[in-house]
């Protein structure tokens, strides 16, 4: 009886008791999702002025080796800059006095010439200065004047194009005017110099030897002056050959007449 009576109390429905809220504050319930008590990343703000990189760039900049650098190509291209202003106005001076221009400029290659023959082939324990003058007033009376209106004068008498043309100017130049000049050089300088009696003595000794010196020296280098260099800058290009003849010249100009 007691046992029936108490049947429908467990029979009957409980009630469903609500879930127990998460605890708010410092501790999170353990059946909170994971996920939901992971921080939320937030965006890295980069350090004011770039960090040490930044920091680094003022110092190289004011490194002293970019001082040196920036100095050096400055100092370069000032150069460049006054070398390329120098032959602008080499090059007007041939335009607007193209003798006077060609005649200093022959006389100064002479005078390097003698004194390098002095100094690296003879030895000269002491440098002869009126030596060194007659060679190079020479220069300025003769070799330049002489040579301007030989080339201009050559591009007149043959006015064939090409290598034809080039060949055409090279033996005229060569064989006929080279001996000529060669001859009357030494025997000039010889006289200057104060021994007109050595003169034929001189040329019989000396002129031979120099003339085949001058072809060795100047054929290859004449073709390519004649085919390739325009008329008016030929003694331009042959002063860049002429130093090298100055010495040999000079030398074979100044050697000893053996006796005979």
């Amino acid at each position: 009886m007691a046992m029936a009576s108490a049947l429908p109390l467990l029979l009957a429905p409980r009630p469903i008791a609500s879930p127990r809220p998460a605890p708010t504050g410092r501790f999170l319930s353990l059946s909170a999702p994971l996920l939901a008590a992971a921080p939320v990343p937030t965006a890295v703000e980069p350090r004011k002025g770039g960090g040490r990189l930044a920091r680094l760039q003022p110092l190289h900049a004011a490194s002293p080796c970019n001082y040196v650098v920036a100095a050096a190509t400055g100092g370069a291209e000032a150069a460049r800059a006054k070398c390329l202003q120098f032959v602008a106005w080499y090059l007007l001076s041939l335009d607007k006095h193209p003798v006077a221009t060609k005649a200093v400029t022959s006389a100064l290659l002479n005078m390097a010439g003698d004194l390098i023959c002095q100094l690296a082939i003879d030895k000269a324990p002491k440098l002869d200065l009126k030596r060194t003058f007659m060679f190079t007033l020479l220069g300025l009376v003769l070799v330049g004047p002489t040579l301007h209106i030989w080339y201009l004068y050559l591009s007149k008498l043959v006015t064939v194009s090409g290598a034809s043309g080039a060949i055409s100017r090279l033996l005229l130049d060569q064989f006929i005017f080279s001996p000529v000049f060669i001859g009357v050089f030494m025997s000039l300088l010889v006289t200057l110099e104060g021994r007109p009696s050595l003169v034929v003595p001189k040329l019989k000794q000396e002129w031979f030897s120099s003339l085949i010196a001058n072809w060795q020296l100047w054929i290859p280098f004449q073709f390519l002056n004649f085919y390739f260099v325009p008329q008016k800058l030929q003694v331009l290009a042959a002063n860049f050959v002429a130093l090298a003849w100055n010495v040999i010249l000079s030398y074979k100009a100044h050697k000893e007449v053996s006796a005979r």
